[in-house]
């Protein structure tokens, strides 16, 4: 492998401002996307439903991805924080309607969050092709 150059994408949350993190860290063909919650940071809102702040979380990590000119294809890991195991069986059956083979892994954790409107949070980890 040659040189690898590392560089960030940010996507417009607060969070990132004020506790001073990246959407993603890219570095060589990695990507490492944080833990991404079901807001739309373009105008700050989120779902009460936890399938529906999957599916945004995915829309903004897809995004992201496309600005590190990778797809949803090249994630290779997937962590999954909810904060209520009820809704463990709806969150997953996005993520099945998401993901085809090769199918990246995935870690689920039952949590709390820094907000109480969050019910869940992905973090992906990407290996560009």
């Amino acid at each position: 492998m040659g040189d690898s150059q590392r560089w960030t994408i940010n996507s417009g949350s607060k969070f990132e401002e004020m506790a001073g993190y990246s959407r993603a860290v890219i570095d060589g063909e990695w990507i490492f996307v944080s833990g991404t919650a079901g807001f739309n940071f373009e105008d700050g809102s989120i779902s009460d439903d936890a399938a529906e702040q999957a599916r945004q979380a995915l829309r903004t990590i897809r995004t992201t991805l496309e600005k590190a000119d990778a797809g949803m294809s090249d994630i290779v890991r997937v962590r999954v924080y909810l904060a209520d195991r009820a809704d463990v069986v709806s969150v997953s059956k996005v993520l099945g309607e998401t993901f085809s083979d090769p199918r990246p892994t995935n870690t689920t954790i039952i949590c709390g969050f820094a907000e109480e409107v969050m019910k869940v949070e992905l973090e992906v980890t990407a290996l560009k092709r």
